[in-house]
């Protein structure tokens, strides 16, 4: 409820108590039930809102991130990678039918269970899927002279790892003879994806959790000031009747 609202429900509040408690009677006031302010509304609203939006957030985190990161069959196991050789080809692979890019390949010896075979080293999932002989793609773009510095700079990054042991995952059910280097998904990045939908949710449940507990609260005390409201009239009308009944006795007797 924002101040300037709240400060007027509270004016028209006190207004209608003073109303009822100067000539109205004990039924007037009864009848009075605190309604919800246009800041309440307005408040249940947004809180609705943002409930809504986190269950949609939730929706798209879980398609895009949530479900290829739990359907992902590369495991990180006791798998070891000692890179061979890295070079740039040649020919220059297809870009999701766009352009022509360079194809970046790494060789590297795996070592697995016990086991030593050679294999194709990628840089995630995706290399996989789209190249199977690439460890890294540019992004689709017209200009070859950024493309082939793009190339260039990684493989100069993959020259510090030449002949080193490095971790990588690999999957012996699907892709026997690839590697990857580290996941697209991993568990630290779906967890902080899913902080902000869970902040959404708890905010809007407690927004309007407290108006729901506002508007309880003030029906509670209308209710305790009509009783005693009521109860002051109700004695006042004792009082005149009992006095009443005094003055026509005395009137009735002989002086």
């Amino acid at each position: 409820m924002w101040p300037g609202e709240f400060c007027h429900t509270m004016v028209a509040q006190d207004r209608d108590r003073s109303r009822g408690a100067d000539g109205h009677g004990e039924q007037g006031i009864r009848t009075q039930v605190p309604g919800a302010s246009v800041g309440e509304d307005r408040a249940i609203l947004l809180g609705c809102t943002m409930m809504a939006f986190s269950v949609l957030m939730f929706f798209v985190v879980g398609i895009t991130m949530i479900k290829p990161f739990v359907n992902s069959g590369w495991d990180d196991g006791n798998a070891s990678c000692v890179l061979q050789k890295s070079e740039i080809l040649e020919e220059w692979v297809d870009c999701r039918g766009v352009s022509t890019v360079p194809c970046l390949k790494a060789t590297v010896t795996v070592y697995f269970n016990g086991s030593t075979e050679e294999a194709v080293l990628h840089l995630n999932e995706d290399s996989v899927l789209l190249a199977t002989e690439c460890f890294y793609m540019p992004k689709c773009q017209m200009d070859r002279k950024a493309l082939q510095d793009q190339v260039q700079k990684v493989n100069g990054s993959l020259d510090s790892l030449l002949g080193n042991n490095t971790a990588c995952l690999t999957d012996q059910t699907r892709y026997p003879n690839h590697a990857i280097l580290r996941r697209k998904y991993t568990l630290q990045m779906v967890l902080f994806a899913l902080l902000w939908p869970c902040i959404l949710l708890g905010g809007g449940a407690l927004l309007v959790g407290l108006v729901k507990l506002t508007q309880c609260l003030a029906h509670l005390s209308t209710e305790v000031i009509s009783e005693a409201a009521g109860g002051r009239l109700t004695s006042r009308y004792t009082q005149g009747k009992l006095y009443r009944l005094l003055r026509r006795s005395s009137a009735q007797s002989p002086s």
